[in-house]
């Protein structure tokens, strides 16, 4: 009987090109192990046709492919009919969140028209109180000054009176005002 390894051992003397070649070391490739696979599947497939294994096979992984292809495409529309009602909402919340710009706009406008008319009312207010203190306070000053003229004017009116009547001016004061007195009396009798 010939030797399994001789036409393993025939492709070591094969020319090699570059780095290609083959590996002569039986240990190293592990023929004996390929060969012992081999015969399994052969002992074991011979009531199958390689072909119709292959086929089998093939078949399945077609089947699982395309069922694969067909969930990709399911989750594809899917994520375009989300995307879709993703978009229309965009554009719906788009649109209420420029009305409410526009109309928040339009309120802070009218608050800070307000808040002007507001104010300007308020410092109109404070001129007018200004203005009336200022009043009242000049009129009170201006009495205190009459005041106090008025008592230094009956001070020095005084002081000049006591200091130039003597008794004897001032008996004849009383006795002239007495008898002006009573000629009013005669008189409006």
């Amino acid at each position: 009987m010939k030797n399994i390894t001789d036409p393993f051992l025939s492709l070591g003397y094969w020319p090699s090109a570059g780095s290609f070649g083959f590996n002569t070391d039986i240990l190293a490739t592990n023929p004996i192990n390929l060969s012992v696979v081999l015969g399994v599947l052969i002992f074991f497939g011979k009531g199958v046709c390689a072909s119709c294994l292959l086929s089998d096979l093939l078949d399945n992984r077609k089947q699982k492919i395309l069922k694969t292809i067909r969930n990709s495409e399911e989750l594809r529309g899917r994520a375009l009919e989300q995307l879709e009602k993703a978009r229309t909402r965009l554009l719906k919340v788009e649109k209420e969140a420029d009305l409410f710009r526009v109309n928040g706009y339009s309120e802070i406008e009218r608050e800070k028209l307000n808040l002007i008319n507001s104010t300007s009312k308020t410092l109109e207010q404070l001129k007018n109180y200004k203005n009336e203190t200022i009043r009242f306070e000049q009129q009170r000053a201006i009495n205190q000054v009459r005041q106090q003229v008025f008592q230094q004017a009956l001070q020095g009116a005084l002081g000049t009176l006591n200091s130039c009547l003597n008794n004897e001016l001032h008996l004849r004061t009383i006795s002239t005002n007495i008898d002006m007195f009573g000629m009013m009396k005669e008189i409006t009798d």
